[in-house]
């Protein structure tokens, strides 16, 4: 079994990555910013504590950042997901810096202090593909060979959406300037999902839930008083995406590959306002009705198609429904509510 680095291990994706790998019965060592991040890592998994070891990185933009974690030269894998995720900008610098910087210091690290490493796998995102001045795009179909043409002018002037998206595409096109400048000894696996839905398996309070996960909770808690329009159509479970981080560890091929890791259908906010409505009736007075069974209001012919073939080929993916999805993640976010009502009872 394999020694793998996974970065940014309390998160809402890492920690699903942390579980398809230590299910695997693969070794893993987390990075963390705080102890008690990685006392609650530890705790949620248990049962697997003789695979499981933490260390702290408090920030992954600082100089040197992971060298202490690599230099023992232990491990044969990364998978760093750690990256800024808000656009409530103030400083678009708080968002480029650490996606950057993070993504560079973990690879001159590995470079430099760790050449048993022979694989590294980012996270990417849907963010770095997307092209924002051609709206909808019509006729087009999105694929690894997209990206963002997003400027650095742009990135420091823009709203919150275009930092972020900024802070995606620039942290990915430095990490494969790296591998075309540096030649390092191990290969690169990039993947890049779009909205990101799922149950919750990490650490989180429902004022603090990840940003997919606070959507869905706003259909149920009431916040969501009508059906607000839909963005884009693509999205991926949580759960699928972890398997894809999985698969480009265990697999030769996927070696030097972008992959874009989407499902095969659309969502819509209409979409989700229906099945919480059929699965969750005892939060019928909270969810909006809107318009049901019209799902997203683009037709296919009006808005960008997307293509997964790759990741179905090299990676053997196959995507969960929207509503496997939905449901799975709404019962996750009302265990969640329960548990703190329980627990505030107890006090």
């Amino acid at each position: 079994m394999g020694r793998v680095l996974l970065t940014g291990a309390s998160g809402f994706i890492a920690a699903h990555c942390l579980q398809a790998y230590l299910e695997a019965g693969h070794n893993v060592r987390i990075t963390v910013r705080s102890e008690e991040k990685g006392k609650q890592v530890y705790e949620r998994n248990e049962k697997y504590s003789d695979q499981l070891e933490a260390a702290l990185v408090e920030d992954i933009a600082a100089e040197g950042a992971y060298d202490e974690i690599l230099a023992d030269n232990t491990m044969d894998a990364v998978v760093h997901t750690a990256s800024p995720f808000f656009t409530n900008v103030t400083d678009p610098q708080e968002l480029l810096k650490p996606a950057v910087q993070g993504t560079l210091n973990l690879l001159n690290a590995v470079h430099k202090l760790a050449p048993n490493v022979k694989r590294v796998i980012i996270t990417s995102s849907f963010a770095a593909m997307i092209n924002p001045k051609q709206g909808n795009w019509p006729g087009h179909v999105y694929n690894e060979e997209d990206w963002n043409p997003v400027t650095e002018e742009e990135a420091l002037t823009g709203d919150g959406i275009t930092v972020y998206r900024a802070s995606k595409t620039f942290a990915e096109r430095a990490a494969w300037k790296f591998m075309e400048e540096k030649k390092p000894s191990f290969d690169l696996v990039v993947l890049n999902p779009p909205m990101v839905y799922g149950p919750i398996i990490n650490f989180q309070t429902i004022r603090s839930l990840n940003s997919s996960s606070q959507r869905f909770w706003k259909f149920l808690n009431g916040e969501m008083k009508e059906i607000e329009p839909s963005s884009s159509p693509l999205w991926v479970d949580v759960r699928d995406l972890a398997m894809a981080h999985l698969r480009a560890y265990e697999r030769p091929e996927a070696g030097g590959k972008r992959f874009f890791i989407v499902s095969d259908e659309w969502y819509s906010n209409q979409d989700i306002a229906d099945i919480f409505r059929k699965n969750y009736p005892m939060f019928l007075d909270k969810i909006p009705e809107g318009s049901p069974g019209k799902g997203f209001d683009a037709k296919p012919e009006t808005i960008y198609a997307h293509d997964n073939s790759r990741s179905k080929n090299i990676l053997g993916m196959t995507y969960r429904s929207f509503e496997t999805c939905a449901v799975d993640a709404g019962r996750s976010i009302i265990e969640l509510l329960g548990a703190e009502i329980i627990g505030g009872m107890m006090e």
